[in-house]
């Protein structure tokens, strides 16, 4: 095979590699966009905000702020939760914590059979009802961290496609420019004759 014939088609596949990538990191890059404003409009629909700075000051168990939230929830004071970063902090970090300061842990099911063994007690019944709405927005907002987390991922992902179209395409440009300057009658696997 020539040379020349060599390199203008491994150029040739090579440009379709890079439009491949430079496709799939539009789309990633489409992907991270909606996720993160899906992401967004649905928890800002919510109205959830974290606490003020001031409830920050002195924390003490069984009120609305511990001292073990502060480290994590006290940095989004008195903002509106709105990303994925907020919704894990306020799940894992004060609704959690809420709940295991619950009788039987806050854990939905421990209170349920207990609720049921007891059906006329009306304390447990409240107290499952709280532990089934703080549970399940727990879990929504989980879920909505794990969905901003996948937009992170498909965000690095259309970087690395990006960059990889980058440098194929210097490649190819290369292996055009080496095209042109071989010899015509250049073979690929010739064998070198001293």
């Amino acid at each position: 095979m020539r040379r020349r014939a060599f390199d203008i088609l491994a150029s040739g596949v090579g440009l379709v590699v890079v439009v491949v990538l430079i496709v799939a990191g539009a789309l990633a890059l489409w992907g991270n966009s909606y996720v993160d404003s899906n992401v967004h409009n649905q928890l800002a629909e919510q109205q959830i905000f974290f606490p003020p700075k001031a409830a920050f000051a002195h924390p003490m168990p069984g009120t609305e702020i511990t001292a073990a939230m502060i480290p994590s929830v006290s940095q989004y004071a008195g903002e509106q939760l709105l990303t994925g970063a907020q919704a894990e902090a306020w799940a894992d970090h004060f609704i959690a914590i809420h709940l295991s300061e619950m009788p039987y842990h806050g854990v939905y099911a421990l209170i349920s059979t207990a609720a049921r063994a007891k059906p006329k007690d009306t304390a447990l019944a409240a107290l499952e009802q709280t532990s089934f709405q703080g549970t399940t927005l727990r879990g929504l907002l989980l879920e909505a961290y794990g969905f901003s987390k996948m937009g992170t991922v498909l965000l690095w992902g259309a970087i690395a496609a990006f960059v990889l179209a980058f440098v194929m395409l210097v490649l190819v440009g290369l292996g055009f420019r080496h095209a042109r300057v071989t010899p015509p009658e250049a073979e690929l696997l010739a064998p070198h004759i001293a």
